[in-house]
């Protein structure tokens, strides 16, 4: 547990404030993040440095309760409250793109909450119904746990779509990689991706002939400062 932890754009609000502690909701923070990234097609917190980005934040879901900043270090809460009450303003989600429903803004407000212990779940968000549609596809013709036998109509599908894995996450593994140098840790996950087999026999790679792809080759990411500030510098 490091209070520099996750890249600045997709940092959770509770770890932009000093948090000293912090559960798996950051994760789902970034994967709010990321969603409205797709739809937006560029960042939705971009902010030259840790501070800014909270200023972002806050600028969109509207200043945080004191329950809501209950992780927060002192110094972070009283910089926020000196800053003024500033409203919600999640009406902004709705420009994101022509495709932003009414159930991906409620989707993402989920993602978004500024309160951790308020953030959806991963069961809970995999249950919501924005992604009823693409779950409906994804088993209809590529996953492989449903199947079609030729003697029967329709395609037999699990009877859990989206299984809980049985063994939690080791966090053996974790502890095994810190002992490597970067180059060898490098080398161990190129390996590792390198030896598993390739679905249906399609190895991963990029399309070359996706109508995406000039974008994509032509385009670049900025790096947000790695050095989010401590406690003491607010």
């Amino acid at each position: 547990m490091t209070h520099e932890v996750v890249t600045q754009y997709y940092r959770a609000p509770e770890l932009l404030m000093g948090a000293r502690r912090y559960t798996g909701a950051v994760d789902i923070w970034s994967v709010g993040c990321i969603f409205a990234e797709l739809l937006q097609r560029k960042i939705l917190f971009q902010a030259a440095g840790p501070i800014e980005q909270l200023q972002m934040i806050i600028d969109l879901l509207g200043t945080p309760s004191n329950e809501a900043m209950k992780y927060a270090c002192e110094g972070a809460k009283n910089h926020v409250i000196r800053a003024g009450p500033r409203a919600s303003n999640i009406q902004q989600l709705y420009r994101l793109s022509p495709q932003t429903s009414d159930e991906a803004v409620d989707f993402l407000v989920k993602l978004l909450q500024f309160d951790p212990d308020k953030r959806i779940t991963v069961q809970e968000a995999l249950q919501h119904p924005y992604l009823e549609e693409g779950r409906l596809r994804f088993h209809s013709c590529m996953c492989s746990c449903c199947y079609t036998k030729p003697n029967l109509p329709s395609r037999l599908f699990a009877p859990v779509l989206d299984p809980e894995h049985e063994s939690p996450f080791d966090p053996k593994w974790e502890k095994d990689m810190s002992r490597l140098s970067m180059f060898e840790l490098r080398e161990k996950m190129y390996q590792f991706v390198m030896d598993r087999p390739a679905l249906y026999g399609v190895a991963l790679c990029i399309n070359p002939q996706s109508a995406a792809y000039k974008n994509f080759a032509s385009s670049s990411v900025a790096q947000a400062s790695e050095l989010p500030p401590s406690p003491q510098a607010w």
